[in-house]
């Protein structure tokens, strides 16, 4: 698997793949498949927003009842699929933590 192989993306969703890759030295093939995974998840959520944007987040189903857009369940089950495939790749995000114990302690603390 290659960037060749994130070309059905559009161009937000080939963007942010060769970001990752570049950023975070993915080579392996299980991380390359997570990654554009995510990045398809991405891609439909966006495709769901801009049809919730048009059509908006309620309308009427065909005996007039107002109901929620089908495409906001897309639009959950997409972001979800790509906060899971982003979890599943197990990237460091953010500046690296210190080694070993913290230096304060976090939570309780007996009163002075």
């Amino acid at each position: 698997m290659s960037k060749k192989s994130a070309k059905h993306l559009s161009e937000d969703g080939q963007t942010f793949f060769s970001q990752v890759v570049a950023e975070f030295d993915i080579q392996d093939a299980a991380g390359l498949a997570l990654l554009l995974t995510a990045c398809e998840a991405l891609d439909r959520m966006a495709a769901a927003r801009r049809v919730i944007e048009a059509e908006g987040e309620v309308i009427k189903d065909r005996y007039g009842q107002s109901k929620v857009h089908p495409a906001c369940a897309l639009e959950k089950d997409s972001r979800n699929g790509f906060l899971a495939a982003m979890r599943a790749l197990h990237l460091e995000i953010g500046p690296p933590r210190p080694v070993g114990r913290p230096t304060q302690p976090l939570g309780w603390s007996p009163i002075k």
